[in-house]
């Protein structure tokens, strides 16, 4: 689940639901009740190819779903802690959210419909927090149903995120998991947010400099040949080892990948955009290599999660080999595992695949990386 592939445009994206904010003549939207303040910050040159940056409407969301979830991935979605850690922050602060009053509420519909889950890439395609909750606003308000539309833009929208929430039950949950993060952003999440991004500037700057200067250009023929030529990295303060990547076109991607603690981490980072990057490639050998029965009973999804993991790796050590040990080191810490005397051998027993997906994981990876 580290990829969510797109056939279809995404129309929410930068503002343009601004000019069609009422749905079959109703009132207007949610805008104004954004989050204050800019939206994230950009790294580096303006023109970068996967230039580097933060959003926070898209950390408030992946935070909202850290605190409500069980999250029992082989590889966390979440940081080890992070939960405890932001409750432990509101308490101190005496601060309790909506969030925090409808939690009980947002975690029983989460239980009964883990599906639910997918909705986490939802931020990925939208600019900020205004056009999200506004086109939110449309969706509900139109009761899921693109005909209640006033415009073909609306209608998209709405068919978009009824591919989420495609029941009533959801639609009331959407709606309630939207005003409470809207809540929990204007007394607690902004303030904490904006003064993480002044603490790490200069991890989000070492970031850039790495990545645009030394691993980008190493993996840009295996990106091109993957169709993911070009996109934003979007540095995030709740996620883990298991990104978060919209892939839509070979211009108009998205890795949603940790933002490291301090400077000395920064690689991590690159960790994660290898893991993602190759994820697509461990998702095909995967799927043309388990049976239907395995994929029927959830063995497939955590062959998936190993495959995207090894095959972050093998990108690595074809790439840029003084990174793999740094790389099997991240995410045998990020499951909770030792090392031991022999990392690799440790990496290769916790990650493990069949030979057969393995093998074809390799293919497909000497085919990508011999491509033009």
């Amino acid at each position: 689940m580290t990829q969510l592939r797109r056939t279809f445009a995404i129309v929410c994206i930068g503002g343009i639901l601004a000019a069609c904010a009422s749905v079959g003549g109703g009132g207007g939207g949610t805008a104004t009740n954004g989050i204050p303040g800019t939206p994230g910050q950009n790294a580096g040159a303006p023109n970068a190819i996967w230039p580097v940056k933060t959003r926070e409407h898209v950390d408030l969301w992946l935070h909202g779903f850290a605190l409500l979830q069980e999250d029992t991935t082989f590889v966390p979605f979440f940081r080890r802690g992070y939960s405890t850690n932001m409750i432990v922050l509101k308490n101190r602060a005496n601060v309790v959210t909506q969030l925090d009053a409808n939690r009980d509420k947002l975690r029983a519909r989460l239980a009964a419909n883990p599906q639910l889950i997918n909705a986490q890439f939802v931020p990925l395609s939208f600019a900020s927090w205004a056009d999200l909750s506004q086109a939110v606003d449309i969706f509900t308000r139109a009761n899921g149903d693109p005909r209640a539309a006033s415009s073909q833009q609306q209608a998209s929208a709405i068919a978009f995120l009824a591919a989420y929430f495609p029941t009533s039950a959801d639609r009331d949950w959407l709606r309630l998991f939207v005003q409470s993060l809207s809540d929990e952003s204007t007394k607690f999440y902004h303030s904490y947010w904006t003064e993480q991004q002044r603490e790490k500037s200069n991890v989000l700057e070492l970031v850039d400099t790495l990545w645009q200067r030394t691993y980008r250009p190493r993996m840009q023929r295996f990106l091109n040949n993957t169709q993911q030529a070009a996109g934003d990295v979007l540095l995030s303060l709740p996620l883990d080892g298991e990104g978060r990547s919209l892939t839509n076109g070979k211009q108009s991607n998205v890795f949603t990948v940790t933002f490291p603690d301090r400077p000395n981490d920064a690689a991590q980072a690159i960790y994660v955009i290898a893991h993602e990057a190759a994820s697509g490639i461990a998702a095909t050998a995967v799927t043309d290599n388990i049976t239907p029965e395995q994929r029927r009973t959830g063995v497939g999804e955590r062959y998936q999660s190993a495959g995207a993991v090894r095959g972050g790796a093998l990108l690595l050590q074809r790439t840029s080999p003084e990174l793999a040990d740094g790389y099997m080191r991240y995410y045998l810490a990020s499951v909770n595992r030792a090392p031991g005397a022999n990392v690799q051998a440790t990496f290769v027993a916790t990650f493990t695949l069949p030979d057969t997906i393995r093998d074809a994981l390799t293919r497909q990876l000497d085919v990508v990386l011999g491509g033009i």
